[in-house]
């Protein structure tokens, strides 16, 4: 499988990354990179003052050796343990443009799925600022993303080499789900209130199919609002809330009214899990595959 993925993998990178080193204006050559937007992002040498408006990116940055070139954090930003030493420039929705520009960036890079902040990204975009816009939503998104912020930051090398690595570790945590095991079926909460699910649009469903576990949620949506009876017709195998900015102290299952009729309640086959490893689309999502594998092993159905 990961034979066939490595070549696709290839032809994808040929193909966004042909002729990724142009000439600038003195013949030099150019960084160039395609974004998830469609935008072309050229600049006259590797980014030296980086900017992400997302924490996922920082934690890309840093897994790749550019973290000495991020220079700003968005206020929720606190991993790694670096970061947090840096200028907030704002939310991830609202960033502030002008301690932004006050900050000089050479380049900004910022989430798709972060709609609300489209009047400050224009504002960056007319006052000059490079920007690069990613929307990993799986495991070969987040790779691809991965690589081309390495070739933004003239850590292309150390891209792959950390991608390799994180493969590896996937390959790992997949070979030792037995193939003839029944997946159990899972409920992965997002939200408790209103009851809201990870459906197959995002990282999560990846991360669970890598973990040996089938999303009883059939939506190609990321999030998914889902009343209980519905839950309660699905009856999963085994529950899991994650806690985190958007599940925030969530009451456990078992003491919400009328949870305890799921079968996976009653039978205490719940699940915990941190918010910023599973719904989070940066390096740490190998993390949340090897931790919740072993959960589902511990939790496994007689």
């Amino acid at each position: 499988m990961w034979k066939r993925k490595r070549q696709q993998k290839a032809l994808t990178v040929m193909l966004c990354f042909f002729g990724s080193f142009a000439l600038c204006h003195d013949g030099a050559p150019a960084v160039q990179v395609q974004d998830d937007s469609g935008e072309t992002i050229v600049l006259e040498k590797p980014a030296e003052r980086v900017i992400p408006l997302y924490g996922a990116f920082a934690e890309i940055l840093f897994a790749i050796g550019a973290g000495s070139r991020v220079i700003a954090r968005t206020q929720a930003d606190e991993y790694p343990e670096a970061i947090v030493r840096l200028p907030s420039v704002g939310t991830h929705m609202r960033p502030n443009v002008e301690m932004i520009l006050g900050l000089k960036p050479d380049l900004v890079v910022q989430s798709a799925s972060r709609r609300e902040a489209t009047a400050e990204m224009e504002r960056l975009r007319a006052a000059g600022i490079p920007l690069a816009v990613f929307a990993p939503n799986s495991f070969q998104q987040l790779f691809s993303t991965m690589h081309r912020l390495g070739v933004l930051t003239g850590r292309e090398e150390e891209a792959l080499a950390k991608e390799a690595e994180l493969r590896g570790r996937l390959e790992k945590a997949t070979s030792i789900i037995d193939p003839g095991d029944r997946r159990p079926r899972v409920f992965f909460e997002v939200r408790a209130e209103p009851l809201t699910g990870a459906g197959r649009g995002g990282i999560v469903q990846d991360i669970l199919n890598f973990s040996g576990a089938e999303n009883v949620l059939k939506s190609e949506k990321a999030i998914v609002q889902y009343g209980f009876e519905s839950l309660l017709l699905d009856d999963p195998d085994i529950y899991i809330v994650q806690r985190g900015p958007m599940n925030r102290n969530p009451l456990p299952p078992a003491e919400r009214a009328h949870f305890p009729r799921l079968r996976s309640i009653r039978e205490g086959r719940v699940i915990f899990v941190d918010e910023l490893l599973f719904s989070r689309p940066g390096p740490r999502c190998v993390d949340a595959v090897e931790q919740l594998a072993a959960e589902l092993r511990r939790k496994k159905s007689p």
